[in-house]
C-alpha cells in the first residue's frame, strides 16, 4: 500500500508497516502516537520519525512535523482499521471467546475438534499461536492491533482456514479486534477480574459485551455459558438483536450437561445435545473443563462441524499447558498440578474440581499478582482455606509492591495457612507434604516460564520446579 492511498497529497512511497512502539519503528512504517494510561505516545513522536517513519497517526492537536500526520479522536479505533487495512487477509473462519476464565482451554479445544473434521484450525491467545506448521508465543491474550492483524494475515497466507482467538476485556475496550470479521462468537462467564483496569462489574461487563454488540454482525451465531446471571443478561441482549443464539451449560437449552461423574482417568458426560441425549468420556478432570468442552462444542457445531464428528473428537482431547495440567506424580502416586487459575473464581473452580478425584487432601500453594485488583487477595484466601485441607501461601508476580503485603492481605483470608515467600521452596514443601492419596495444586502461574519482580522477570517455572522437587523424594 502507498502513503498516498492513506493521507491525500502525500507521496507514493510504499508504507512498509504500522506500530504503536517506537522503537520497532523501521523507514517506511506508520508510527501510532497513542495516549496510554502509562506512557504517551506522543512522547516518542520525534524518536519515531529519527527512526524513519513516514507519517504519524494519532488524536488531533499535534504541532507541525517533518512528516505527514492522520488524526482522529478515536486513536485506537483508527489504529486498528488502518492495520486491517495493511494486513487485510484472515482466516475465513474466526470464532472469538471472551469471559473471564475458560477462554484458553475453549480455544484450544475448538481447534482440536476442528483438526478431528480436517480443517486447518488454529488457536490463538494467552498461550500464543498453536497452528498445523507449529507453536510461537505472544506477549498478549489479546495482541496490540497491529500485531493482530498481522498475525491473522500470517495464518491465512499459511493456509490456516478456521481460527479460535481469545477475545480479552482489555483488546475489546481498546479496539483491538475491531476490523476482525468474525464467524462466530462465545462467552464463558464473568466473574470480578481486572479491577486495576476496570472501574467496576458494569464496565467490566460493558467491555466483553462489545463483542457481541458491536463487533459481531446481527446474524453471527452466539455461543452463552448461561450459568451466572452475566450469561443470561447477555443471552437476552443477543436475542433482542435477532442474533442466533446457541446456550450452552448446566443450564443450557442447546447443549445441556445433565450428569458428570468423575474418573481416575477424567470424567464421563452425560450431556442433552440439540434434543439428543449423549454420553461421552473426556481425559480432562475438573467441571469447569467440562464446561468448557461444551463450548468449544457449541462453536465447533455453529462453524461447521457436524454434532457427531464433534462428539467423536472429546474423548481424544488434550489439555492446554498450565491449565489443571498434571506436571508429575510421587512414588506412592500422589498427583501434582500446576494451573493458571488467578482469581476467586477460577480458584474455586479449580478445587471443587480436584475434589471429586482425591481421596486425600487437597495442598495448595498459591499467591496474588502485585499490581492487579487487591481486592480479590484476601476473597482467594477464604476460598483456599475453604476448599483444600492444606494451604501454603507464597508469591506470585510481586511486580512493583512488597511481597510481603500482599502475602498479608491473602493470609486475612486463611490465617492458619503456611506463609513461604520463596516461591520454589513454597512448592518444594508443598511436595513434601503429599501422603499417598492427597493431591497438590500449584495456582496462579501456569504456563509462565518467569516470574516479575520490581520491573525484572526471572526465570521461573512452576512445572520445572515441581519435577525437580519430586526427583529430591525419597
Amino acid at each position: 500500500m502507498k502513503l498516498s492511498e492513506i493521507i491525500k497529497g502525500a507521496s507514493d512511497a510504499p508504507v512498509t508497516g504500522l506500530t504503536s512502539d517506537s522503537r520497532k519503528v523501521k523507514p517506511g512504517m506508520i508510527f501510532a502516537a497513542i495516549p496510554g494510561t502509562q506512557f504517551d505516545g506522543r512522547d516518542y513522536i520525534p524518536q519515531s520519525i529519527k527512526n524513519g517513519a513516514s507519517a504519524i497517526l494519532s488524536v488531533p492537536g499535534l504541532p507541525e512535523l517533518s512528516v505527514p500526520v492522520i488524526t482522529n479522536e478515536n486513536i485506537r479505533l483508527a489504529y486498528s482499521r488502518l492495520a486491517k487495512r495493511l494486513f487485510p487477509a484472515q482466516p475465513k473462519c474466526v470464532a472469538a471467546v471472551t469471559g473471564t476464565n475458560g477462554k484458553s482451554s475453549t480455544v484450544e479445544f475448538l481447534r482440536q475438534i476442528w483438526a478431528a473434521d480436517h480443517k486447518a484450525g488454529a488457536s490463538l491467545g494467552t498461550l500464543g499461536i498453536t497452528a498445523p506448521n507449529g507453536y510461537r508465543p505472544l506477549t498478549h491474550t489479546t495482541p496490540d492491533a497491529a500485531a493482530l492483524h498481522q498475525n491473522l494475515q500470517d495464518l491465512a497466507q499459511s493456509g490456516v482456514t478456521h481460527l479460535g482467538m481469545e477475545a480479552s476485556s482489555h483488546g475489546l475496550k481498546q479496539y483491538r479486534l475491531d476490523g476482525v470479521e468474525l464467524s462466530a462468537v462465545g462467552f464463558t462467564n464473568l466473574t470480578q477480574d481486572h479491577f486495576d483496569y476496570h472501574p467496576n462489574m458494569d464496565d467490566y461487563f460493558g467491555a466483553k459485551a462489545r463483542l457481541f454488540t458491536e463487533l459481531a454482525g446481527p446474524k453471527t451465531p452466539v455461543v452463552i455459558n448461561v450459568n451466572d446471571d452475566y450469561g443470561q443478561k447477555l443471552l437476552i441482549m443477543c436475542k433482542e438483536r435477532g442474533q442466533p443464539v446457541l446456550s450452552v451449560g448446566w443450564t443450557g437449552a442447546d447443549i445441556h450437561i445433565n450428569e458428570i461423574m468423575p474418573k481416575s482417568s477424567g470424567q464421563h458426560l452425560t450431556l442433552s445435545v440439540l434434543g439428543d441425549r449423549v454420553s461421552v468420556m473426556v481425559p480432562l478432570a475438573g467441571e469447569f473443563q467440562a464446561l468448557n468442552v461444551v463450548q468449544a462444542l457449541g462453536l465447533a457445531v455453529v462453524t461447521g462441524v457436524d454434532v457427531k464428528t464433534a462428539l467423536s473428537a472429546l474423548p481424544n482431547l488434550t489439555g492446554v499447558a498450565g491449565r489443571m495440567e498434571r506436571v508429575g506424580l510421587t512414588s506412592n502416586g500422589a498427583p501434582v498440578f500446576v494451573d493458571f487459575a488467578h482469581t476467586e473464581d477460577g480458584l474455586e473452580k479449580l478445587l471443587r474440581g480436584l475434589r471429586p478425584h482425591v481421596a486425600g487432601r487437597i495442598i495448595i500453594v498459591f499467591g496474588c499478582g502485585g499490581d492487579r485488583d487487591a481486592g480479590k487477595r484476601a476473597k482467594m484466601g477464604r476460598i483456599a482455606d475453604k476448599l483444600a485441607e492444606d494451604v501454603i501461601v507464597t508469591d506470585d508476580n510481586p511486580r512493583s509492591e512488597d511481597p510481603a503485603l500482599i502475602r498479608k492481605a491473602v493470609m486475612a483470608g486463611c490465617p492458619s495457612a503456611s506463609e513461604i515467600g520463596d516461591r520454589a521452596k513454597a512448592i518444594t514443601e508443598g511436595v513434601s507434604r503429599l501422603g499417598s492419596d492427597d493431591c497438590l495444586v500449584i495456582a496462579g502461574k501456569g504456563h509462565e516460564t518467569g516470574q516479575v519482580i520490581k520491573g525484572e522477570v526471572f526465570p521461573f517455572d512452576d512445572a520445572e520446579i515441581v519435577r525437580a522437587a519430586l526427583k529430591e523424594l525419597p
